[in-house]
């Protein structure tokens, strides 16, 4: 069925990819999918860990962005001071479908007891495709529309610095220094120009710190900001607590953006499911039904005191 995209969905998507620069998916978990941002992370819990994320974003509106993503990492060495991963995202936005597949790569250097200073570097690829058959399009003719992009090939080259220790934890990173193009639909009223516009670098600066109040319950504020060059600042504070190892329940807020709501369950000693609702303080509330994210962790633990004592980030 061809995607209707009336005015409202061309303001707001397309509006926030080429003006705002906003190009990089957006999570509500983010404190649970470290490893997409910052690679760093790899082999820090020195377990060998899954992860999965699926978000559906404004839903009812057509055409409104989904994402997937998968990750893999775990230690790679007897000293567990690197660290090795896989990262695979696919951010689906309309007719466009982008899919990242990075190899993530982490030294770790220890500057005190329990305290770890853990050096990234992510490389791999970004492949972007576009169906222009799913347009309502009013010019049939339209020489823009007529090539399809097909599997266009951009590699991808990122880097992060991530502090941790049992208690708090720091990271920054930039998962691409080059050149990646996006869909855009502002880029075709320049006929001159190809369909897809030059992304800029996207800086993330993550926080967290967890307090154990008694044997039953922990409290972890945790910080996400996203600096992108033309584009307004994006900050998401949250408060999540932990009771009993068990159940987690917290609360966000995205910076004029959404509030948000959340929850966890630690199924057993490896599984964890997580669940994530925004809610827009925008007008974009007015048009969809909010953002839904499910998120699924599987760690397999080598050491009994690692399941006794389950770090909460």
């Amino acid at each position: 069925m061809k995607y209707k995209f009336i005015t409202v969905i061309v303001v707001f998507f397309f509006g926030m990819l080429g003006v705002s620069a906003q190009q990089d998916p957006q999570y509500t978990q983010y404190m649970y999918n470290t490893q997409v941002v910052n690679p760093g992370y790899a082999g820090s819990k020195e377990v060998l860990s899954f992860g999965a994320l699926m978000r559906s974003q404004w839903v009812g509106l057509e055409g409104a962005p989904k994402t997937g993503t998968f990750t893999i990492d775990g230690p790679v060495s007897a000293a567990k001071n690197m660290g090795l991963g896989l990262s695979i995202v696919v951010d689906e936005i309309g007719p466009a479908v982008e899919t990242n597949f990075t190899v993530d790569y982490s030294y770790t250097i220890k500057v005190g007891e329990n305290r770890n200073l853990a050096f990234g570097l992510k490389a791999g690829m970004h492949i972007l495709d576009v169906d222009f058959t799913k347009l309502d399009i009013f010019d049939q003719g339209d020489p823009r529309f007529q090539n399809n992009i097909d599997n266009k090939f951009q590699p991808q080259i990122g880097a992060g610095m991530y502090y941790h220790t049992p208690n708090y934890y720091v990271g920054l990173s930039v998962p691409n220094f080059l050149t990646t193009r996006h869909f855009d639909v502002s880029s075709l009223d320049n006929s001159n120009s190809e369909s897809t516009p030059q992304e800029n670098l996207h800086y993330f600066l993550i926080a967290g710190y967890v307090f154990d109040i008694n044997e039953n319950l922990k409290l972890k504020p945790a910080f996400m900001s996203k600096v992108v060059s033309g584009a307004p600042l994006q900050a998401d504070v949250s408060l999540n607590a932990l009771f009993n190892q068990k159940l987690t329940l917290g609360v966000a807020y995205r910076w004029s953006a959404a509030i948000t709501a959340m929850a966890g369950f630690q199924v057993n000693e490896g599984l964890f499911i997580g669940l994530g609702y925004d809610y827009q303080t925008t007008d974009l509330e007015i048009y969809s039904d909010g953002s839904y994210e499910l998120m699924l962790r599987f760690d397999v633990f080598t050491k009994p005191e690692r399941v006794l004592t389950p770090r909460f980030f």
